[in-house]
């Protein structure tokens, strides 16, 4: 190599670099400005920078895969409604399109087109979760897409820097929090504006007309050091299964992973056929956690664009749950989509055994919660809603992740999805909703040399006493999240009211006046044999209330007097 060549190769590697910073800055902005508490509080959300053939370059830290990956998928979509030649400065494009966005109608897409001297350089994409957007609201009950609310197409969100007040207007026409929803299109917007601005600001540092031969060595490099880690690995094919809770039955979840010189393929054959609910899978969120799940144990350090995820190819049958076609309803596809990596772990168990933790929770247990007339009234036996404040809000919250090789599962951490829960008293503020408890839960991680993370309890109740809608989106109520290793399993889930009546994990169900709804979250599964662990470690938690002294007698023949 001479020295022109190397200090050539230094600069793209800068560059790249602040290609990084740009769109980790874009995430930034897009959270500081968001007006929903999934995006401000939670980081239900992705951002990234996309080069004129669609592929992604760069996306920020700061967000969810079943955003960044699904949204790597969806610029092509918009490219092709939009070719870049058509593009105008000050044109932005939105969708919540489930099939050309990220798999349901909560999450808009918004995506801009970069000018430098009057020329299309680039496309910055940027996706948030908003707390509604009409229809039955955020939940499984749906039975075709069109009851989910508002489905906007590939479509102008402004011309030449004009907002089309069309389109605003009849969004907040049909949403029950108009506010929230129009000012999260325009954090989108700004967001993306603020990510054009920082690129054009590089390429005149660095004295680029063009970002093309950027981009090819992102691609080029990305994709060959993902294969350089694919190949380490023993070929062959790979078979894994996992049975969930679903809606009306049992959703089986079968996974082959076949690992050549070429890549990964992972082929979901065998699985389930669609639900009648809204469970349903688009196939990119499907692409988006099943390649996150092998990205967690393969490549891990190789950056995320359209070079590391080329080589991981992800199919699905049309017409099973993981390719579920236009009609079927998706609002909740995350109870089933969420569930993946952990499904391509235990393929890759059998190839990397030492890198693969149990299983966990996976799902979020998302806590929809909705207030006011016809919502939770007479007509269901709830109670007189006259007086109520009427709400929507969605609350983020996560049991258990399994135990990890070397390390304990983490508690209440939401994993795959990386979303953080969101604060009591943000909630408390903004909906008439008091939350009484909120506290890990004793005995719910899995026993192992590794323990399974534990989950959480809570407690929530109306402030003003007066009955209120749950759309129950939980699933690990029936099938726990499974040890590996030898560990034991989790601890399964439960949905009740306080005087102990039982709840169904999904659909709208009424708490009614005066009750307190009382979410107990899973834990994770233990990884190896539970008598393998540490004493010392037991008997920490013992102390800090993980573990309480029967079961810690009864997993791993621990006493108090530390014999």
């Amino acid at each position: 190599m001479t020295q022109a060549s190397a200090l050539e190769q230094v600069k793209r590697q800068i560059m790249w670099n602040r290609l990084l910073s740009v769109v980790e800055e874009q995430a930034q902005v897009l959270i500081r400005t968001a007006f929903s508490t999934s995006v401000r509080e939670a980081g239900d959300l992705s951002a990234g920078v996309f080069d004129l053939k669609g592929r992604m370059l760069a996306q920020a830290v700061t967000g969810t895969p079943g955003h960044v990956n699904a949204m790597a998928a969806s610029v092509g979509f918009f490219l092709r409604r939009y070719p870049a030649g058509s593009m105008e400065e000050g044109d932005v494009y939105v969708t919540n399109d489930p099939w050309l966005g990220t798999g349901h109608t909560h999450d808009f897409t918004v995506v801009t087109p970069t000018f430098l001297d009057g020329r299309v350089v680039a496309l910055f994409a940027s996706t948030s979760h908003v707390v509604d957007v009409g229809g039955r609201g955020f939940g499984a009950d749906a039975r075709q897409v069109y009851e989910e609310g508002l489905r906007i197409p590939i479509m102008e969100l402004a011309k030449r820097g004009v907002m089309n007040e069309a389109l605003l207007h009849i969004v907040r026409a049909n949403v029950r929090e108009p506010v929230q929803v129009e000012g999260d299109l325009y954090s989108l917007a700004v967001c993306n504006e603020t990510g054009c601005r920082r690129l054009i600001e590089m390429m005149r540092e660095f004295k680029l007309d063009s970002l093309d031969t950027l981009a090819e060595t992102i691609v080029e490099n990305s994709r060959q050091a993902m294969l350089e880690e694919i190949r380490a690995l023993p070929f062959g094919t790979y078979d894994n299964a996992m049975r969930i809770d679903g809606f009306e039955k049992a959703i089986d979840l079968v996974a082959h992973m076949t690992i050549g010189e070429s890549g990964i393929d992972v082929d979901f054959t065998g699985t389930s056929p669609v639900s009648s609910y809204g469970i349903n899978v688009p196939i990119t969120y499907t692409q988006a956690y099943a390649s996150f799940g092998v990205r967690c144990v393969i490549g891990g350090a190789v950056p995320n664009n359209a070079g590391s995820l080329a080589p991981v190819r992800i199919s699905a049958p049309e017409g099973s749950i993981l390719n579920a076609p236009d009609p079927c309803a998706v609002t909740a596809r995350h109870v089933v989509g969420q569930m993946l990596p952990d499904v391509v772990l235990g393929c890759l168990y059998q190839a990397k055994p030492e890198a693969v933790p149990a299983e966990g929770t996976s799902c979020l247990w998302i806590t929809a919660l909705l207030g006011g007339h016809g919502i939770a009234g007479d007509n269901e036996g709830g109670g007189d809603t006259d007086g109520a404040r009427p709400f929507t809000i969605s609350m983020f919250h996560a049991g258990g992740t399994g135990g990890r090789p070397g390390k304990d599962g983490l508690n209440a951490t939401a994993f795959p999805s990386g979303v953080r829960n969101t604060p009591v008293e943000i909630n408390e503020t903004i909906a008439p909703i008091v939350v009484w408890r909120k506290e890990y839960r004793e005995d719910s991680g899995g026993a192992g040399e590794h323990r399974g993370g534990a989950g959480q309890v809570m407690e929530i109740a109306h402030a003003q006493g007066a009955p209120f809608a749950l759309s129950g989106m939980f699933d690990r109520i029936l099938h726990p999240p499974r040890g590996r290793g030898g560990g034991a399993d989790g601890t399964r889930g439960r949905v009740r009211l306080g005087s102990g009546v039982e709840l169904a994990g999904k659909g709208r169900q009424t708490v009614p006046a005066g009750e307190r709804l009382v979410l107990e979250m899973p834990g994770g599964g233990g990884l190896g044999e539970a008598k393998n662990r540490l004493r010392e470690l037991v008997a920490r938690d013992v102390r800090n209330g993980f573990l309480s002294p029967e079961a810690a007698a009864r997993d791993y023949g621990w006493s108090e007097s530390g014999e």
